[in-house]
């Protein structure tokens, strides 16, 4: 399949990472229609109407694109769903498997970031190689199976190992099916089927949490069982109805720079969640830190000499793009801390049960939709710059949780004291997450549009993946399995603090552009 308007090496699924990003994060998916139509029109436009991707005329005889948006809505249902569903289910995990080690405890959910920011970009290159329907049919597989494994697992180490495997799977799967959804759809019809994709993911992330705690009711392992019928029917729809689409040719993705960058940022959450038991002085903690960094330059250099890296360089040369890549990722963190922490708050330190606790954050998450049509509407029509809507998000944001931090006490207490909190950062996170990634893509030129989004998303998930181990690391637990409210606290004033310099890159490169 030919290249059109974006570049050499760039075919429908390496585009499809635009998109990939919001069936993994509920804030770009729920709002993501808004964000794309009213925040910058050249992100949806370009990347679903001129990147490569056919014609009408060259796409597949045959083929009802309603059915190839239902059977890939399966796969991306998958992903979403699980994005979230397994933090209410720590607390049951912890009692089910006999471990009360928080540290170890988060890297059920770190397993499974780490290997899908670290492997989106060169799996999805790999299934341009040789078949987008086959790449999506294994990548539903794998995440299939390993959820069965999942469930099947009798200690922590095995649970660990499989949740890496999902999060393999789901790195397959996500920009595949949306190479194949772009294909099957004319370019008038694309935009229209893409808003419906990502919906569909979103809605799936926003209500596995509640999903989650009806499952727990039952046991922790329903959290990965209620996977495997949706799994199986999307295998064999797939098989029967996907369109075959050829390979392009394009080169080998970078196997050594997608090893080294994932055992870099492992290295990293290592030393974070077991700095409190193994002491920061300690060789261990020390050995790790210098060995992430180490793999990092590493990973630099093998990205510098690839001819398909999983970070094209060239892309952090744009200080508008580096500097909302920053940003990103500082914000990143701090909501990954941040919703860890609604969940230890609800089910440890309070002793909600996994559904009270999913239903109780319900209205942060339903927040974000209306807040990222706000953020369009005061860019749009009242010329407020994104820096400003940035800024006004991660300040709403870091006030939510300073507000839990002096108001959330030991006794459960909804209303005022943790829904203030929740509305502020619900706000926060829809005005500032669409509009990073906005910034973050904006500035690119067209032949570097789909992997600069890549680089976004894979951005995101490690922000993500150490937010969890920082407040980890900032609890200090130990080996017990309780979380104090003071603990809570020590981490709420982190993550605020995190949230409070995050737009600081933004701002920093708009000052020095309006200075020169």
């Amino acid at each position: 399949m030919t290249d059109k308007g974006i570049g050499p090496h760039v075919s429908d699924t390496t585009a499809a990472t635009l998109y990939a990003a919001a069936s993994q994060d509920p804030v770009i998916a729920v709002g993501g229609e808004s964000a794309a139509i009213t925040q910058d029109t050249y992100m949806r436009d370009t990347a679903v109407r001129d990147t490569a991707i056919p014609d009408a005329a060259q796409a597949p005889t045959g083929v009802n694109p309603s059915v190839v948006l239902a059977v890939v809505s399966a796969g991306v249902i998958l992903s979403g769903i699980d994005l979230f569903i397994v933090n209410v289910a720590l607390p049951q995990i912890s009692k089910g498997l006999h471990v009360a080690n928080l540290s170890k405890l988060s890297w059920l959910l770190n397993a499974y970031t780490v290997a899908f920011a670290a492997l989106l970009v060169p799996l999805g290159r790999l299934a341009d190689r040789s078949s987008r329907m086959w790449g999506f049919i294994a990548g539903v597989a794998l995440f299939t199976a390993a959820s069965a494994c999942c469930a099947a697992a009798g200690n922590l180490g095995t649970l660990i190992a499989f949740r890496a495997v999902q999060g393999a799977g789901a790195a397959l799967l996500t920009p595949t099916s949306l190479g194949l959804l772009l294909a099957a759809y004319p370019a008038a019809r694309r935009a229209g089927a893409v808003r419906i994709w990502t919906a569909i993911g979103g809605v799936a992330a926003v209500f596995g949490p509640t999903l989650g705690g009806l499952l727990v009711e039952l046991s922790w392992r329903w959290v990965f069982l209620v996977n495997l019928p949706i799994g199986v029917v999307a295998i064999i729809a797939g098989i029967r109805l996907l369109p075959r689409l050829g390979g392009d040719g394009s080169p080998r993705p970078d196997a050594a720079g997608t090893l080294l960058l994932t055992l870099s940022i492992g290295s990293l959450v290592l030393a974070l969640v077991e700095s409190d038991q193994w002491h920061w002085g300690s060789a261990r903690v020390i050995g790790l830190l210098i060995a992430s960094a180490v793999l990092l330059a590493l990973f630099v250099v093998s990205s510098a000499r690839h001819a398909s890296p999983v970070v094209e360089l060239a892309l952090l040369r744009e200080p508008r793009t580096a500097a909302a890549l920053a940003s990103t990722l500082l914000f990143s963190t701090a909501f990954g801390a941040m919703i860890f922490s609604l969940v230890l708050l609800a089910e440890n330190t309070w002793g909600w049960s996994a559904l009270r606790g999913g239903l109780a954050a319900t209205p942060n998450a339903v927040l974000v939709l209306p807040a990222s049509v706000i953020a369009g509407i005061l860019m749009a029509r009242r010329g407020m710059s994104p820096g400003a809507v940035i800024t006004a998000g991660c300040l709403l944001f870091a006030g939510g949780v300073l507000w839990w931090s002096l108001e959330v006490h030991a006794q459960p207490a909804y209303v005022p004291h943790l829904l203030i909190g929740l509305l502020l950062t619900g706000l926060g996170v829809g005005l500032a997450m669409p509009t990073l990634f906005g910034a973050a893509t904006s500035a690119l030129p067209a032949h570097r549009f789909a992997t600069g989004s890549a680089v976004v998303s894979m951005v995101r998930q490690v922000g993500l993946a150490l937010g969890v181990a920082i407040l980890v690391a900032v609890l200090a637990t130990g080996t017990s399995g309780y979380v104090g409210i003071q603990a809570l606290r020590h981490g709420w004033i982190a993550t605020a603090a995190i949230a409070f310099i995050a737009p600081l890159p933004v701002l920093l490169v708009r000052g020095r552009r309006q200075l020169s």
